[in-house]
């Protein structure tokens, strides 16, 4: 049987807002409601939700930094009320667009200071600094002022100084926040390559990017208005929903397509020649996914041969949309 990570009972968190004078009274607002949640050990756990769903609320109790209304949470077998201080020995947390440290610092200064907070004795500290600066290509900045980076410099600074205590359990918030192509490709394949390197590992990820979480976490949940509506992995959050999967081929221009005919497992089947480009256009809407096989050995059959394929089906941003009734906006409130 799998180890938690992290285990949540009946969890609620309640907030009283405060009144302005002469306008409104007091009122309480459920941030959590009743979350009932587990993280195996080893795993790479996704956390989706809209602005306001919840999620940083669950986050800063998982990290001690909030304690619960009522339920239970544990975080690697110890009580996030009980345990505060054994809980902050094995975690750490990185979020995306938060600050590096001290301006006036370079980035080695800043990593080391964290180190020696964290007792980390000097030989190891300055072994860890080290290759995870090259890891995260940033070795030639070491000596720069954090002052003068740019974000996705201060950013892998960022991920330096989160993984430099090689935390049994990790929190990304949004790690990737505003960053370009190279470097959001760059720290996802550091996430994959660390959690592999030592299966006990664990990351939870709250990320705005859905392709992110569909290509990183082996579970996902989905949080609205407090509550977990779904968790599952990423591949059966999408059966969930009812929507065709398509096939469509580009093939070499042929006059006979009985070789596509009555395939079995194919719902619909449509054709059309375009002349002047001497192309195929072949659509199957498709009721199991198996038969895709079928379809392409067909081809060579027909006399022709594969141009193009393109298959559709539905994504991860189709089953939050359909289960919280909204997308996704790029920041977290």
């Amino acid at each position: 049987m799998a180890r938690y990570a992290v285990e949540v009972k009946n969890l609620n968190r309640t907030f009283t807002t405060k009144a302005v004078r002469g306008k409104s009274k007091k009122e309480i607002v459920k941030a959590l409601n009743d979350v009932n949640l587990t993280i195996n050990e080893g795993e790479l756990f996704g956390l989706l939700g809209p602005n306001g769903a919840g999620k940083t609320t669950l986050i800063k109790i998982l990290c001690t930094l909030l304690l619960p209304s009522s339920g239970e949470a544990r975080v690697l077998g110890h009580d996030v009320h009980k345990d505060t201080n054994a809980i902050r020995q094995k975690i750490n947390m990185v979020s995306g667009g938060e600050t590096s440290g001290y301006g006036l610092l370079t980035v080695r200064e800043n990593i080391w200071l964290f180190s020696q907070l964290y007792g980390i004795p000097s030989k190891e500290a300055n072994r860890r600094i080290d290759m995870l600066m090259k890891e995260l290509k940033l070795e030639h900045k070491k000596n720069s002022k954090v002052r003068t980076l740019s974000t996705g410099l201060r950013q892998k600074a960022n991920m330096v100084r989160g993984f430099m205590t090689d935390p049994a359990l990790i929190f990304l918030d949004e790690p990737t926040l505003g960053l370009d192509v190279n470097a959001s490709r760059l720290i996802r394949d550091f996430i994959k390559n660390w959690i592999r390197e030592k299966p006990s590992r664990t990351v939870l990820l709250t990320t705005h990017y859905m392709v992110e979480a569909d290509e990183l976490c082996d579970r996902v949940a989905i949080i609205n208005d407090g509550r977990v509506l779904a968790c599952d992995t990423p591949d059966n959050l999408k059966k969930l929903i009812h929507q065709d999967s398509v096939l469509k081929l580009e093939i070499r221009q042929v006059d006979n397509v009985t070789a596509f005919e009555n395939i079995a497992g194919v719902r619909n089947f449509t054709h059309s020649n375009d002349m002047a480009s001497g192309i195929t256009r072949l659509k199957f809407i498709l009721d199991d996914e198996a038969i895709v096989a079928d379809i392409v050995a067909a081809v060579p059959k027909s006399g022709s041969k594969i141009l193009s394929v393109q298959k559709t089906e539905p994504t991860l941003e189709d089953v939050f949309v359909a289960l919280v009734g909204r997308g996704l906006t790029n920041h977290e409130v």
